[in-house]
């Protein structure tokens, strides 16, 4: 609601004093500003330097003051509506990967440490995001640029040295392809929960005072769709119980009844069919209608990947055979193109290795039918059985054999339409 009224306020504003030029845009206050103004006015940052050079205690709200201005004025020029607002999530893969990986290939010492490091970075800025709940390109921007930069130095460095043929290359980069058009595939709609307009009898306004933690306020206004479920008189016999389901299905945050299986998602705001998990790597959720491309996606990149790897160490290793050349490969050091291609290979590795796992999570869950929600849910609850360290959980709710079970992921797409919330009473 507050994006969207945003959104509208920013609409007015441009109608109202013209269309935009590629590199004007309207800031956070509603007013018109330019992209070659961003140092101008920086009353908040000045403050804060002023204060930091008299050494006296900065307010607490400068810093945060400090971010929002600057977040608000690094914009990009665009061809239509002004300059667009540039995420800065987005730019620290683009800046350390290849400084990291740069100055892993100098020593293998170094190299050990960055790759040891690298990891622990990654998921420590995970659990920071995850805690708050927040949404974040960080991720997305690393998986992007990780494999944009991997097939630039395959491209750059491996193919020129003549041990990767034409055919090799042309494997290589139809997998990243795959995986890019999978990857867009999957950043559509996962498949959100939404008021069917028929299920609503009325909608009733109530009035009080405005909040400015509740975004579903507008003006001490608040209109709730009236559907068959507010309807439902608990007179009759089956009626408790039906409405004690009602409740527990029911969203107070998109306020709509959730199908079963379905779940809200925290981070994204919305209810989803069908919901798995919210992947930060692809920045969306996955529910019913992404999962089979999900899936795709995790295929393609792996396959590339190992591919990759293969004929990198290959090229750079051709003493060794591929399975060795990781752990032992003398004189790759002597050469820098070949250390940053060697570096390379193992933060490849890195990464395949850590979404060979959550392909086999993927790959368990479905054959149990079971959503990777639900079973954390089961597992916290105690009310599944659990092998293999966790790999393995078995609601027993959904199942009806590995093949049923398959047979209905492949084919739950085409069932897209939710029941409507008076189909549900």
């Amino acid at each position: 609601m507050k994006k969207r009224a945003k959104r509208e306020l920013i609409e007015e504003e441009e109608e109202k004093e013209g269309v935009l030029c590629c590199c004007e845009y309207v800031n956070r206050h509603g007013e018109r500003s330019h992209v070659a103004a961003c140092c101008c006015d920086c009353e908040d940052l000045d403050d804060a330097c002023d204060r930091f050079l008299k050494r006296a205690p900065q307010k607490p709200e400068s810093l945060s003051h400090v971010a929002a201005v600057v977040s608000d004025r690094i914009r990009v020029p665009w061809f239509w509506g002004g300059a667009r607002k540039l995420d800065l999530s987005i730019v620290p893969p683009l800046v350390l990967l290849p400084g990291l990986l740069h100055l892993a290939a100098l020593h293998f010492l170094l190299g050990a440490l960055v790759l040891t490091a690298l990891p622990g970075l990654v998921l420590w800025y995970y659990f920071f995001t995850h805690r708050k709940k927040g949404r974040t390109l960080f991720f997305l921007s690393l998986a992007l640029f990780s494999l944009a930069y991997m097939y630039y130095l395959f491209i750059s460095e491996v193919f020129p040295r003549g041990d990767v043929g034409e055919v090799e290359l042309a494997a290589v980069s139809s997998g990243v392809v795959l995986t890019l058009l999978a990857l867009v595939h999957t950043k559509r709609d996962p498949g959100i929960v939404r008021l069917d307009d028929r299920a609503v009898h009325s909608t009733v306004t109530y009035h009080s005072a405005a909040a400015d933690n509740d975004s579903s306020l507008n003006g001490g206004t608040r209109e709730v769709p009236m559907t068959a479920v507010h309807r439902m008189g608990p007179s009759e016999p089956d009626g408790l119980e039906l409405k004690e389901s009602s409740r527990r299905s029911w969203c107070p945050a998109c306020r709509v009844v959730r199908p079963p299986r379905a779940g809200h998602c925290r981070i994204c705001g919305v209810c989803v069919l069908r919901l798995d998990h919210h992947c930060v790597w692809i920045n969306n959720c996955v529910g019913q209608a992404n999962h089979r491309s999900f899936l795709l996606t995790l295929v393609s990149f792996l396959l590339t990947s190992l591919c990759g790897i293969g004929l990198v160490l290959r090229s750079v290793c051709p003493q060794q055979s591929v399975l060795t050349a990781l752990l032992y490969c003398p004189g790759v050091y002597d050469r820098y193109s070949s250390a940053l291609c060697f570096t390379c290979a193992w933060y490849s590795s890195i990464v395949t290795g850590g979404l060979l796992h959550l392909l086999l999570v993927q790959v368990i869950n479905i054959s149990y039918n079971v959503t990777e929600r639900e079973a954390r849910a089961a597992l916290r609850e105690r009310t599944a059985r659990s092998a293999c360290w966790g790999l393995v959980v078995d609601t027993g709710v959904y199942s009806r054999g590995p093949w049923s079970n398959w047979s209905e992921f492949m084919s739950m797409r085409d069932k897209l339409k939710p029941p409507s919330p008076t189909d549900l009473v």
